[in-house]
């Protein structure tokens, strides 16, 4: 049984390609020109060769792009397969805002580059107000993990919500603004397409293109 809309679109592809000049056309065309040809002005050899190249190289970027759309299309698929994997864990962002659940923890990075010292981690709710204050004590180089346990200086859990992570360090004899990584947990995925990114959907945050994680972490303790 075809629907309605189905043999509709059959018969327009059909149309399309009666509309179209293919390799069997060309040559019949081809033959017809040398069959009437003027035997006192044949056609130039360099002129006929010149349009059976242009055909040649019409027909193979033709089937390049075909092959192309194919290609694109298994790559996709196999882009999204590999993102419904990330579900449930956790995953780096290129942002200092995390989400916390009330009774949760936040991960994240520091990135102390070559050398920093007495590096000081502040955790301000989205007010702007300071909840939490974390010292890391020495020299650190690199990416320097830390872990917030989502209590607040008084040993209280924090609300649910959004929390900025700030950062500063003594670098040589100066005190600079560093920059924070935060951990998110993927709670879905949405499926991208040849023209859109595959979307991981982060609790708390909302959605980050795939090809935008930084690190993959691990799944979340239960």
């Amino acid at each position: 049984m075809q629907f309605a809309g189905g043999a509709a679109d059959s018969a327009q592809a059909a149309e399309t390609k009666k509309n179209m000049l293919g390799q069997e056309d060309f040559f019949s065309l081809l033959t017809q020109q040398l069959a009437y040809q003027d035997p006192f002005k044949p056609a130039d050899n360099s002129q006929m060769i010149a349009q059976m190249t242009s055909f040649a190289m019409s027909e193979g970027v033709s089937e390049m792009s075909t092959q192309l759309t194919a290609l694109t299309e298994v790559m996709t698929s196999n882009q999204a397969l590999q993102a419904s994997t990330l579900v449930g864990q956790k995953v780096l962002l290129p942002s200092d805002v995390g989400y916390v659940e009330s009774g949760d923890s936040l991960d994240g990075i520091v990135v102390a580059g070559e050398s920093a010292s007495n590096i000081r981690i502040s955790i301000e709710n989205d007010k702007g107000q300071v909840v939490r204050t974390i010292n890391l004590d020495g020299v650190q180089k690199g990416n320097v993990p830390f872990s917030w346990d989502g209590l607040d200086a008084q040993g209280q859990a924090v609300p649910t919500g959004r929390y900025t992570v700030k950062v500063n360090a003594l670098v040589g004899a100066a005190r600079e603004d560093l920059n924070a990584l935060t951990f998110a947990r993927v709670d879905s995925v949405t499926l991208g397409s040849a023209t859109t990114p595959t979307m991981v959907n982060l609790a708390g945050l909302g959605g980050l293109p795939l090809n935008q994680v930084l690190e993959i972490g691990g799944r979340k303790a239960v």
